[in-house]
């Protein structure tokens, strides 16, 4: 993944936030189970909170939930018996991010259409990218990493998806 702009500020430092505003963490095992659950608590979560996004930006942002966890349950359970998925929000951006303990770096592959799997990185690259927003991968302190999209709450101006193109 590369850096496409820079991290949204922490929603705390920020004055006057939105009742909707915050960041919150939960871990679960490294095992497939924990996908939909990740998923489902996201969701959840942005329900709950009364965060003003489109359904659009849900489902977006839920399928890069679902790629980050896969990612995390099948490249890192070995060295990482637990991942952390964080959600931040601000009032204008969402930022979910997954962290494992493991040091393996991710690269978004590209589409080989012959292979049926590896192009997780490449979809949520391209989802945030469509939406208008950011994603990295940073390293932890004790040698693991943070795999993260931020997306913006509304549509950037000059910014059309393509499926939405006359």
């Amino acid at each position: 993944m590369e850096i496409r702009g820079s991290l949204p500020p922490d929603p705390a430092a920020l004055a006057g936030a939105r009742p909707y505003e915050g960041v919150w963490r939960f871990t679960a095992p490294a095992v497939e189970a924990s996908v939909p659950q990740a998923r489902h608590a996201v969701r959840d979560l942005l329900a709950r909170q009364g965060v003003p996004a489109h359904d659009e930006l849900v489902q977006g942002l839920l399928l890069i939930v679902s790629e980050l966890v896969t990612n995390a349950v099948r490249h890192a359970a070995l060295l990482s018996p637990q991942v952390a998925v964080e959600v931040a929000i601000g009032a204008e951006w969402i930022r979910v991010a997954v962290e494992d303990n493991h040091p393996y770096r991710p690269k978004a592959l590209e589409a080989d259409y012959a292979q049926t799997g590896g192009r997780g990185l490449l979809l949520v690259r391209e989802i945030t990218e469509e939406a208008g927003g950011v994603c990295d991968v940073e390293q932890t302190a004790n040698g693991g990493k943070i795999v993260w999209a931020a997306l913006p709450l509304a549509p950037l101006p000059g910014i059309t998806s393509p499926r939405r193109a006359p």
